[in-house]
């Protein structure tokens, strides 16, 4: 077995500890060094070759910095990058393919857009070497003959691979770049197609504004046009879905499925499994130990390898990824049905103005029990609905209805900030504020949101400190947390892998359920909102100026109508109750937009997609 030990040195304090780590090490004990202070960097090292693997020092750590794991030796041979002694380690890569789109899916932290930073010749791998002289490409390309690998790196070292990258973080973008849209673009631009991308991409309205007043979702968008204007022969996008809404998601997914040269390699790292599953000609899993070490799988076709993935087990490496499969309601009969029991609000017909923007809303009410969806465009007045109904705002018609006495409402807004989540305060301090058994081991809180999105690991850490990614899950995990009969979340999916997206959802409906609470949630990821809405809220209008909501609608009915106004159609994979949407123009999505079923399930032995395995 190869022992692969990893310390997280963020989290690591040796001036803070009495060092048990390694005082209670046997190694240590019996006269050897399997831990001890390195002197020049005042840090902890393991030695992996002397580590015995027994974990006390693991369970001694009082920040849970340190990880140790035993992988089979034959991994080794796999081996392709490593960050420093006691470093992440990366053990394989997805290897595009010409003419093809390649999705990459799996957890934060499993090595992704490390292997996009290799695949694009950004970062050189080290196969492993931290301590001597890193290896030539010459070496590499040696290391991996007879693999797909080998002729990979060949090219890449020959420069015979251009890579166009579009980054995880579009927020860095206007920290390193200034100017105006239209002039970055143009001179981005090396295909002379920008004009046609901003066209496609609704850019258009922004072409004067500077790249500093940009938000988000215009940030991602104009990302994919500079990327995408490129003259490479691979083309990278982390995560191109962060920020927009469902709409513009499929706007950007048929751009680039429509502008990427013919015959050249394109890679997408993607936490929306339908937009992954819309856009990939095939699919590779990211699996490992989130921060310690990463696998790329075999490629499988995208329906298999996504359905693989939510299974939990990869069969071509006869590896079980997760201990229970996560599954989907199949049956629209299924779904859970509002209970007419306690009615926590209600709302007549709505007008709320705000900054030349009207919101109008059909009657409503929210009952006990119930997570309402909430789905339309960005800029079309989800926030500005829960902000009313969470009293942040007052309407200009209409009224809100609420019971007698004190209604408790637990709100995360849709943008993060560490003023007003904390701080100054750490995650441990405001999550003991919010709900002390959130940090009581044996609660299904601390199991189900601390430790599922890893915010254990960050307790000692000051909200101010915390990065964009690691900011959102604090706020949902405190959202959470507190004792409350309503729960509003903004996008509480947003910078969460897969994983963590299904988990906070899984939590939601418990926590409606075991407390009796109700929760409204606005999330544009269609498989969260398939997984958990009992109703759904659609919102319609033009964006910016004017929105309107409908009244509370049974979820098939609810997303019928919203898709037909994307004019996509989605329908149900048999297999995982997964929804998946329709290539455009393919047989499923001619049938179902002919018979007016744009949220449909198959029957079984009914016609399937197509796919290249």
């Amino acid at each position: 077995m190869t022992r692969v030990a990893v310390i997280d040195y963020e989290l690591c304090k040796p001036s803070k500890c009495n060092k048990e780590c390694i005082a209670f090490c046997p190694v240590n004990l019996t006269g050897g060094t399997a831990i001890e202070i390195d002197n020049a960097r005042k840090k902890p090292v393991i030695y992996e070759e002397t580590c015995i693997g027994c974990g006390i020092c693991v369970k001694k750590c009082p920040f849970k910095a340190i990880s140790i794991v035993n992988l089979p030796d034959e991994l080794e041979k796999m081996l392709v990058h490593r960050y420093g002694k006691n470093g992440f380690k990366l053990y394989g890569l997805p290897i595009p393919r010409e003419g093809k789109i390649l999705g990459v899916i799996g957890k934060n932290g499993a090595g992704k857009s490390t292997a996009l930073r290799i695949l694009a010749g950004e970062l050189r791998p080290n196969l492993g070497r931290v301590e001597d002289k890193p290896p030539e490409w010459d070496e590499v390309v040696r290391q991996f003959r007879g693999t797909e690998l080998q002729n990979y790196f060949r090219m890449l070292a020959e420069g015979k691979i251009r890579a166009a990258h579009k980054i995880q973080y579009v927020d860095m973008v206007p920290r390193r770049v200034r100017g105006k849209l239209s002039t970055l673009l143009e001179k981005a631009d090396e295909r002379g197609i920008w004009k046609e991308l901003v066209k496609e991409l609704n850019l258009s309205h922004l072409l004067d504004r500077d790249i500093r007043q940009l938000s988000g979702g215009e940030l991602q968008r104009f990302l994919v046009a500079a990327v995408l204007s490129k003259d490479a022969n691979l083309y990278l996008f982390d995560e191109p879905s962060s920020y927009l809404d469902i709409r513009e998601r499929i706007r950007v997914a048929r751009v680039i499925r429509r502008y990427v040269p013919s015959g050249s390699y394109v890679v997408v790292v993607e936490h929306d499994i339908a937009m992954l599953d819309y856009l990939s000609d095939h699919v590779v899993v990211m699996y490992g130990e989130p921060g310690v070490y990463g696998i790329a799988s075999k490629p499988y076709g995208v329906r298999t390898g996504i359905n693989h993935f939510l299974k939990g087990y990869l069969p071509a490496e006869n590896m079980r990824i997760r201990s229970e499969p996560i599954k989907y309601t199949i049956s629209f009969t299924q779904q859970q049905e509002v209970q007419q029991t306690r009615r926590y609000i209600g709302w007549s017909r709505l007008v709320v103005r705000l900054d030349g923007f009207t919101l109008e809303a059909e009657p409503g009410e929210l009952h006990e029990g119930e997570v309402l969806g909430v789905v339309g465009p960005n800029g079309i007045g989800k926030t500005t609905f829960v902000r009313t109904l969470a009293g942040e705002l007052e309407p200009a018609e209409g009224n809100i209805d609420k019971p007698e006495g004190q209604l408790r409402i637990s709100y995360k807004p849709q943008y993060v900030n560490p003023e007003n989540l904390g701080g100054d305060a750490t995650v441990e301090q405001l999550l003991r504020e919010a709900n002390p058994s959130t940090l009581s081991p044996g609660s299904w809180l601390n199991v189900e949101i601390v430790r599922r999105l890893r915010v254990d690991r960050l307790l000692d850490r000051r909200i101010a400190e915390l990065s964009g990614g690691e900011l959102q899950k604090v706020a949902v995990a405190v959202a959470l947390a507190r004792e409350a009969d309503i729960y509003l979340l903004d996008e509480p999916s947003a910078y969460l892998d897969v994983e963590e997206r299904l988990s906070v959802a899984k939590a939601i409906r418990r926590l409606t359920e075991a407390r009796g609470a109700a929760a409204i949630i606005v999330e544009h990821d269609i498989a969260v909102q398939d997984y958990i809405a009992s109703r759904i809220l659609v919102f319609t209008g033009t964006p910016g100026s004017h929105g309107k909501a409908s009244k509370p609608l049974p979820l098939p009915e609810g997303m019928n109508l919203f898709l037909r106004e994307l004019g996509i159609t989605i329908r149900k994979d048999p297999e995982t109750g997964r929804p998946r949407i329709n290539k455009e123009d393919s047989f499923l999505d001619r049938m179902q937009k002919r018979l007016g079923k744009y949220y449909y399930i198959p029957r079984p032995g009914e016609k399937e997609e197509k796919e290249e395995e």
